[in-house]
């Protein structure tokens, strides 16, 4: 321990960091560098407390995050999450400040029914793109005036119907032939890749225009299928590739030639336009709109850190940290609770054990008996006793009866008191002239007044 006197090693100006400040710092900062995130893993731990929020952990193979997702997101779900399921989230990075761990605020969750096949996806991309199916170097340039237009597609659905119609607008005089094929199904890919085939057999077209439209990862799984980007690669006929929009991805977009967004757009990119001022146009609208997006953009991210700025100085969110420390308290205080619930319950059936050992039935009932025992005793020796009494009772009434002075009284003599104390005279000096007396005789009674005392 250094002496009171040792130099000390902290400068003079250093800022000395409480805990509570470094981790409201370092969540302000992960906060301002992940606004908002999408992040997909399966929920384990989850834990549903009265408050309604929701608190979990998102893992992969390798590593796991809490999280936690509050009541007024909880409102916005769709499906009841469990251990175990796949999910989607969009989630904010923040730090929990009471135990200084970093965790996510989920805002948004969604199943992520399509992962088995986005991982199929990736590992037969990855495996063709080792193989060179997606090279640059190999994608051919389209004819600048084609003399014929193939179209392989659905000929019911509203992908070719949009083609044929810009195709007719922007240069009407080239023919076009379309190849009928199944565009979602289990016969699709082969349905695809036969009628590729079949356009490189005639070799009537210049350029092919295989596409349908938008759908979900599962109705443009045909333009994922092997069969059909071996098909694609293998053609000679330059294709362009437009299956659904320009938001969606299929491996025939990489291993065509070219990609466009739409079958519309496709229908574009291989006809030249009729009047050069709207290339023009087109070029300056797709500027401004690059433009516009960048600044958009721009806009957006700035929003976003100003927001995130906004929600930790919001009492809303403050409380919703409170209400996390609490339920994190309250679910200590149960598994508190249910542990000494738990022991209780041990001891009462240890009492309970003991109590069966050493059931007092049997000696309640050999008691019972030698209490009937001795209250057959007692009740003979009861009868005993009083026959006795009344026999000592009887002499003592006959003695008594002797001695009585009713039987005085009954010769003719009375017993004289005083009317007011109740005192019995027995001489002539107890008594004095206008004197109240009274008198007892063998039956009834009489009172009186003394005129004269001898």
């Amino acid at each position: 321990m250094q002496s009171p006197s040792a130099e000390s090693l902290v400068p003079v100006d250093a800022k000395i960091w409480s805990i509570s400040a470094l981790n409201s710092a370092t969540g302000a900062l992960l906060e301002e560098r992940f606004p908002s995130l999408w992040i997909t893993g399966e929920i384990s731990n989850l834990a549903r407390p009265g408050s309604g929020h929701l608190y979990f952990s998102l893992k992969d193979a390798t590593a796991e995050v809490r999280c936690a997702m509050f009541r007024g997101s909880n409102r916005t779900l769709k499906f009841q999450p469990a251990n175990g399921d796949q999910v989607i989230v969009r989630a904010r990075v923040t730090v929990y400040a009471p135990r200084g761990s970093y965790q996510l605020i989920v805002e948004h969750m969604e199943p992520a029914g399509s992962g088995i096949l986005r991982r199929k996806l990736e590992e037969l991309k990855t495996r063709l793109d080792r193989e060179g199916l997606f090279a640059p170097e190999r994608k051919r340039p389209l004819p600048p005036l084609p003399a014929r237009i193939g179209i392989v597609t659905s000929p019911t659905g509203a992908a070719v119907h949009d083609v044929l119609q810009i195709l007719a607008r922007r240069f009407p005089a080239i023919p076009v032939v379309i190849y009928p094929v199944q565009v979602q199904g289990d016969r699709a890919k082969h349905e695809i890749a036969a009628a590729l085939d079949t356009a490189a057999r005639r070799n009537e077209c210049d350029v092919l225009i295989l596409g349908r439209g938008g759908g979900s990862l599962e109705d443009l799984w045909a333009f994922n299928e092997e069969i059909v980007v071996r098909a694609i690669f293998a053609c000679p006929i330059p294709i362009v590739s437009a299956v659904g929009h320009e938001v969606d991805f299929t491996l025939a977009d990489l291993v065509a030639d070219l990609r466009a967004p739409t079958p519309s757009g496709a229908a574009e990119l291989v006809v030249p336009d009729a009047a050069q001022w709207l290339q023009t146009l087109r070029s300056i609208d797709q500027r401004l709109a690059g433009g516009m997006g960048r600044h958009l953009a721009q806009c957006s991210q700035r929003l976003e850190q100003l927001s995130g700025r906004i929600r930790r100085r919001h009492p809303g969110w403050i409380l919703q940290q409170h209400a996390q420390r609490l339920d994190e308290l309250t679910r200590r205080i149960g598994t508190s609770l249910l542990r000494r619930i738990d022991l209780d319950h041990m001891r009462l059936a240890n009492l309970r054990s003991r109590l069966t050992h050493a059931n007092p039935l049997r000696g309640i009932e050999r008691r019972r008996q030698q209490l009937e025992r001795a209250g057959l005793r007692l009740d003979t020796a009861m009868r005993e006793r009083l026959a006795a009494a009344r026999n000592r009772l009887a002499v003592a009434a006959a003695g008594l009866q002797a001695v009585s002075p009713l039987k005085t009284l009954e010769r003719g003599y009375s017993i004289v008191t005083d009317a007011d104390s109740g005192a019995v005279i027995s001489g002539s000096a107890a008594l004095h002239t206008g004197q109240h007396i009274s008198g007892r005789l063998a039956e009834g009674g009489f009172d009186a007044v003394v005129s004269k005392v001898r």
